[in-house]
């Protein structure tokens, strides 16, 4: 058993994509601006890159510049990250992994793996080189070269004690089935989070974990409710906060040993935190719904669109609070 809860398998899986599964170029489309967009990211002060439905991703400088770029795929991007004002990557279904060496202006394949039918939700990079993928019923993919090459780890310590109690037996009867079951008896990775020298882990079943060796070991904390968790962040004030399914909010001020619940005033699911100044804190939901605190997080006041769309990712850029969302990008005057 001590043996099965250390295990970490690692699986080669270099970038190498065979003709047969060579995916098809996004379309160029003038609408690409007001589709379904999942991931913003703000670079280096100075520019924004989107991505999302269709294999679209944007580009801009301003709020109102929007450009869609060339990407080799048109697979559904879910998540974007950037080291630099040159280094990026953006992952999204079929396990496909994006990289681009010139502020995303042109991306090349790492990664495309339909077989899997699974996607990635997440990714962050400490540097250049070393980053991890995370994704469904417990994807996590790591590289150490900077995507040249990627290589799958399953990381059973996340699971519960009776799953792993479940898993042993299977092992003992049948290897196969086993192994089997490892690819989809982990919970979903929906969010991988640095923070400082810690890496944080969310998703399905309450899970939020931690990280000091950049995710090659996990300890995971107390289960503080049964949902999902989509975002977790280190408030201006240096607290924790973590948000969910039917507007769950939970603040920590002991680096997660304790949580406290917040009330959000809604039931709606909760995507992304986005921090504004020196106090300001904003949650985007579905359903048009966004929250602002001022006090860290310990309350909050609604601020609902009227249109009713999905508010899924956001940054503040020169004032504004910039969001993709279900019609694509919009541009919130809320930021003080």
């Amino acid at each position: 058993m001590r043996i099965l809860i250390g295990l970490v398998c690692a699986i080669c899986c270099f970038s190498t994509v065979s003709a047969q599964q060579l995916p098809q170029a996004a379309i160029q489309s003038e609408l690409a601006v007001r589709s379904m967009l999942f991931d913003i990211v703000k670079v280096d002060n100075s520019f924004m890159v989107a991505v999302g439905e269709r294999g679209h991703i944007l580009r801009a400088s301003s709020v109102d510049s929007w450009q869609q770029v060339d990407v080799p795929s048109q697979t559904t991007l879910t998540a974007v990250t950037f080291v630099d004002a040159q280094t990026g990557w953006a992952v999204g279904h079929d396990a496909t992994i994006l990289a681009t060496q010139d502020g995303g202006f042109s991306w090349q394949v790492q990664q495309f793996l339909p077989s899997t039918q699974k996607p990635l939700l997440d990714v962050a990079f400490k540097d250049s080189k070393e980053g991890v993928a995370v994704g469904a019923y417990g994807l996590f993919y790591r590289t150490i070269d900077g995507g040249r090459s990627w290589q799958q780890e399953f990381h059973t310590s996340l699971l519960a004690e009776e799953d792993l109690q479940y898993l042993e037996e299977l092992r003992q009867e049948d290897e196969q089935v086993y192994l089997d079951e490892l690819t989809s008896i982990l919970p979903h990775f929906n969010r991988v989070v640095i923070d400082g020298r810690t890496l944080y882990l969310i998703g399905e079943l309450g899970l939020i974990a931690k990280s000091n060796d950049f995710g090659r070991s996990w300890q995971r904390f107390e289960e503080i409710y049964q949902g999902s968790f989509f975002d977790l962040a280190r408030t201006q004030h240096g607290n924790l906060l973590a948000i969910g399914l039917r507007g769950n909010i939970y603040r920590s001020l002991t680096n997660g040993e304790q949580w406290q619940k917040s009330e959000s005033g809604v039931t709606t699911l909760l995507n992304t935190i986005v921090l504004a100044g020196e106090a300001q804190v904003f949650l985007l939901g579905n359903n048009g719904v966004l929250l602002e605190s001022v006090d860290d997080g310990v309350t909050f006041d609604k601020r609902i669109q009227n249109d009713g769309k999905a508010l899924l990712a956001g940054v503040t850029f020169n004032g504004d609070l910039v969001v993709a969302s279900e019609v694509g990008i919009k541009v919130l005057k809320v930021v003080k």
